[in-house]
């Protein structure tokens, strides 16, 4: 009886303790991230490294998708850890009240990052590395195709590139949002977005996800594709015949991390960013799966040779992105873009290289009819269904609640409305401009 009776005490302590055990070990921080897993899993090793008792679980969803997880699990917040690279997306939350400030800082890290806020001034979320954004470009491809790189986004827009361009949808890629917004910013809208449209009229594709863009460049599916700075930085690093330009007119801003309000381990939350902003987490940046910008000064120490540094004016980066108009008119964006170009791609297309080769017929000549026909075609295809001011109505904005996917997405209410009528002038201004190019190019 004493054998079995202290059998079973043995049994009943060894399970008190091994559920103690679980639980330390169990202690989850819960990580929303649109980065993929070559980026998060040696932060996660490393942090875990250091923090035994912690187990990082990453939740991996696109910016947006991230965003719409986040507000629609506040009144039961499993999550700790929100980390982009889209700073606008952060300002949605901030703006719904669902980070908390986190009261981390670091004293190697610059106030601003080519003039852009490192931090948000209320302590909401913290950068913890740089991006900019510009070309990639095969070199193999561009050879085999007598094509020269692309060093400036008018660029893409010559002839030349017609078929050899890729780039993502700003509506399903955070990082490509931010890469219009840039152009828009630095442009104008109305320049900016015809800009856009001649670049579109290249395309080869639209890819479904940003990454779609490196992946489609590296294998040589197309040319040049328009990516974050990691995307090309990374690939060549990693061997591929690739390599990248930063464009004058593109901004350079922060990656995010901030801890998501009513946070199951906010102290734990809190570790994780002091981390990241460490030397020793800064120089993870540099692995060639990453190859990110550090934002503290003292890892640049141990950068890899000819590494970009945004804070030696190595970078040119001419816009002063504002964060606070590229977040009220987010989805105003995304839907211009998606139905001006994503989902008229063929249309689009049809009408630019019309203009294309009707100017190339054109030449040097000085055909004034020929001329002005073209030239109204210009005007058709770059023509804008809003101005500016209607693009920053938070009334207008409000319209656009439904982030679509693909074009047959049901949308409803008055932003089907809208759409639908942009969609119909669209239509109708590429259709007649392609009319209007052919017509010119006949006459000569």
């Amino acid at each position: 009886m004493n054998l079995l009776r202290n059998a079973l005490l043995a049994s009943v302590a060894f399970a008190a303790t091994a559920g103690t055990t679980s639980a330390i070990a169990a202690e989850k921080l819960v990580v929303v991230t649109s980065f993929p897993k070559t980026l998060t899993t040696p932060f996660e090793q490393k942090f875990e490294e250091m923090y035994p008792d912690v187990d990082v679980e990453v939740v991996n969803k696109s910016t947006s998708s991230s965003v719409k997880y986040i507000q629609e699990t506040a009144s039961s917040n499993t999550s700790d850890i929100f980390w982009a690279s889209a700073p606008d997306a952060f300002e949605v939350l901030k703006s719904d009240n669902l980070l908390q400030q986190s009261g981390v800082s670091n004293e190697n890290i610059p106030p601003d990052v080519a003039g852009y806020p490192m931090n948000d001034p209320d302590g909401f979320y913290n950068g913890f590395a740089a991006a900019g954004y510009g070309i990639m470009y095969n070199e193999r491809y561009l050879d085999a195709k007598g094509l020269e790189p692309a060093m400036q986004w008018v660029d893409l827009a010559a002839p030349e590139y017609h078929g050899h361009v890729g780039m993502s949808a700003p509506s399903r890629s955070g990082t490509t949002h931010l890469t219009v917004e840039a152009v828009l910013q630095g442009d104008g809208w109305e320049d900016g977005w015809a800009k856009w449209k001649f670049i579109a009229g290249n395309f080869a594709t639209v890819t479904e996800r940003s990454f779609g863009v490196p992946d489609g460049v590296n294998s040589g599916q197309f040319g040049l594709g328009i990516v974050i700075d990691f995307f090309g930085l990374a690939s060549k690093a990693s061997g591929f015949p690739v390599d990248f330009v930063y464009p004058e007119t593109t901004a350079i801003v922060p990656a995010n991390v901030g801890v998501i309000a009513n946070a199951p381990n906010p102290d734990t939350a809190k570790d994780f960013i002091a981390f990241l902003l460490s030397v020793e987490g800064q120089e993870l940046l540099y692995r060639p799966e990453i190859r990110r910008l550090p934002v503290n000064i003292d890892a640049y120490a141990n950068a890899p040779e000819n590494f970009p540094n945004p804070f030696n004016g190595t970078i040119k980066a001419s816009v002063n992105f504002d964060v606070e108009k590229s977040g009220a008119r987010y989805n105003v964006v995304n839907s211009l873009f998606d139905v001006m170009i994503t989902y008229r791609m063929d249309d689009l297309r049809e009408a630019v290289r019309a203009v294309q080769l009707a100017e190339e017929k054109l030449g040097d000549g000085s055909n004034a009819e020929a001329q002005a026909l073209i030239d109204e075609a210009r005007a058709l295809i770059a023509e804008m269904p809003i101005d500016e001011a209607t693009s920053m109505d938070p009334d207008f904005n409000a319209i656009f609640k439904t982030k679509r996917k693909k074009a047959e997405d049901v949308v409803e209410g008055r932003q089907a409305e809208v759409e639908q009528d942009w969609d119909a002038q669209i239509v109708a201004n590429y259709a007649k401009a392609k009319e209007l190019a052919n017509k010119a190019a006949s006459m000569l």
